[in-house]
C-alpha cells in the first residue's frame, strides 16, 4: 500500500514556483529487502529506490530520470491479490528505462493489465517543449487518462477516490503547497504531513473495498502513516521540479526495519534537454 499527492503546474508563475510537487508513502512489510533511493540504469540516470525481494528484484515504486521521466505506483486494496499475477513493480522500472512517451506506455499497459494485481500507475515528461502527467489503474476505465494541471491524491483505491485519508491528507498538502516556502521548507512541511499517524476511521468505502482484512488492519491502513505490527510506512519520498528543471529528490526511510531508526538522504540535479 502507498499514498501520493501532487501538484502538477506545467507553467508556473514564477521562477521560484514548481513544475511538480509531489509528497509519497511507501507502506510494505518491514523486513522485505529493498534498495534506498540512488542512481543506476545506463550512464546513472534513473534514480529510485528498488525491490530486492526474490523473484522481483529491480522493481521500484517511485523513480524519476535525469530526462524527465516520472513514475509512481499504489497497489489496489484488495484482500485476495493473485499469488501468479506479475511484479507490479517493473511497470515503473520499464517506463523509466523505455523510450517510450508516458500515454503510449500506458496505453500498452493497459492492454496487459489483466497479468497484475491491482494497481495505479502514474506516468509523467518533464521536457522543454512540455510537461506532461498521464494515469492508469487496471481496476478502473480501459484507458488511460492525461491529466490537467492540479492537486491530485492517490492511495489505494482509484485516482482521486474520496477515501477519508486520502481527503484529509489533500487538505493538509494544499495548503502546504500554496504557502511561499525555501525548498528546504517546503520538504520538511511535506515530510511531517506524510508522517501523520492520526487514524481517518471508521471509513466505509475503505472498509467496503478492503472486505477481508481484519478490523485492525483497516484500522491502521486509515492513517496516512500506517504502523501496525511488522507492517506500515517505511519510506517518505518528496520529489520537487523547479521552473527551470532543477530536481531535489529528498528520501527518508526506515532503517533495521526499526520505527525508530532512520535516514534521510537528498539528491539534487537539472534534468536534461
Amino acid at each position: 500500500m502507498c499514498i501520493i499527492f501532487f501538484k502538477f503546474d506545467p507553467r508556473p508563475a514564477s521562477k521560484n514556483a514548481y513544475r511538480l510537487i509531489l509528497a509519497a508513502n511507501r507502506d510494505e512489510l518491514y523486513n522485505r529487502p529493498s534498495k534506498c533511493a540512488d542512481f543506476w540504469g545506463n550512464g546513472n540516470e534513473i534514480l529510485s529506490g528498488l525491490d530486492l525481494e526474490e523473484g522481483k528484484e529491480g522493481g521500484s515504486w517511485l523513480g524519476i530520470s535525469k530526462r524527465g521521466k516520472l513514475a509512481a505506483l499504489t497497489n489496489y486494496l484488495d484482500a485476495k491479490p493473485s499469488a501468479d499475477a506479475q511484479g507490479r513493480g517493473f511497470l515503473v522500472s520499464n517506463f523509466l528505462t523505455d523510450n517510450v512517451d508516458s500515454y503510449s506506455y500506458l496505453k500498452k499497459v493497459s492492454t496487459e493489465g489483466h497479468l497484475y494485481n491491482g494497481f495505479n500507475l502514474i506516468t509523467a515528461e518533464f521536457k522543454s517543449k512540455g510537461d506532461t502527467v498521464c494515469y492508469y489503474g487496471n481496476k478502473g476505465n480501459a484507458e488511460p487518462v492525461i491529466l490537467k494541471p492540479g492537486i491530485y491524491g492517490l492511495s489505494n483505491s482509484l485516482l482521486e477516490t474520496p477515501w477519508k485519508k486520502l481527503q484529509h491528507g489533500k487538505s493538509l498538502f494544499s495548503s502546504v503547497v500554496s504557502r511561499e516556502l525555501s525548498s528546504e521548507g517546503l520538504v520538511q512541511e511535506l515530510l511531517h504531513i506524510l508522517n501523520n499517524e492520526e487514524l481517518q476511521a471508521p471509513d466505509l468505502a475503505q472498509e467496503s473495498q478492503g472486505e477481508g482484512y481484519s478490523r485492525a488492519m483497516l484500522r491502521a491502513l486509515s492513517a496516512l502513516c500506517v504502523r501496525s505490527p511488522g507492517y506500515g510506512t517505511r519510506t517518505n519520498t518528496v520529489i520537487l521540479i523547479d521552473a527551470a528543471g532543477n530536481v531535489t529528490f529528498t528520501e527518508r526511510t526506515m532503517v533495521n526495519c526499526d520505527i525508530n531508526q532512520w535516514k534521510t538522504r537528498s539528491f539534487h540535479f537539472k534534468l536534461l534537454e
